[in-house]
């Protein structure tokens, strides 16, 4: 896990670990926090828990890492128009300002909303569950995100600069994948000396 400013791309910290939580979230922060670095926002993938860590901290949820949230609940090709619709304002996040995007979101819902409630009812065991559950998911992403996916354009961070995506420490870590990859016989201790040297760069 890393922590880098997104404006100069300097690495600031970093952690090893197994698999991202929250407690790991929250001690990198501190420990950037306790070098003197004022944390002036915050830019992170939207992993449950990080977007509200820091309430004090304006937080922007990655647009990019938004889409690929409901790319994985309704496709790239959804087959249901409802669906297709919700896609293509999703895929509209970069480029629109958040009044718009609300109101296309809420147009959304006030069409679909009946479709959303429709319910399967299991023959053999009587239980019931929603039709549609994962077009409901995307929907619910979207609704319960919103108030970190526009960061960025409020007016009382327009000084901040705040990038709406992580792309740019996505990339690194791409790069950093694929010199793994190159070097994939090397023993841990070997790979984390490779791994610092291109972080640190």
């Amino acid at each position: 896990m890393i922590a880098r400013n997104a404006n100069t791309g300097k690495t600031l910290d970093r952690i090893y670990i197994l698999s991202e939580t929250i407690d790991h979230f929250v001690t990198l922060v501190e420990r950037v926090k306790s070098m003197g670095i004022i944390i002036r926002a915050i830019i992170v993938d939207g992993r449950p828990g990080m977007l509200k860590a820091y309430p004090n901290i304006p937080t922007q949820m990655c647009q990019f890492h938004q889409i690929q949230i409901m790319t994985r609940y309704v496709t790239t090709r959804p087959k249901l128009l409802a669906g297709k619709q919700l896609r293509r304002i999703t895929l509209l996040l970069p480029t629109v300002k958040k009044i718009m995007f609300i109101k296309l979101l809420d147009k959304w819902i006030s069409k679909w909303s009946e479709l959303l409630k429709e319910k399967t009812i299991d023959e053999e065991t009587g239980r019931w569950q929603y039709t549609h559950r994962r077009l409901r998911s995307a929907y619910h992403s979207l609704r319960n995100n919103l108030s970190f996916l526009f960061t960025y354009q409020e007016k009382e961070n327009s000084h901040l600069n705040i990038p709406n995506t992580t792309n740019s420490l996505d990339g690194s870590f791409a790069h950093l994948k694929d010199s793994l990859r190159v070097h994939r016989g090397l023993k841990r201790k070997r790979k984390i000396r490779l791994i610092e040297s291109l972080i640190w760069r």
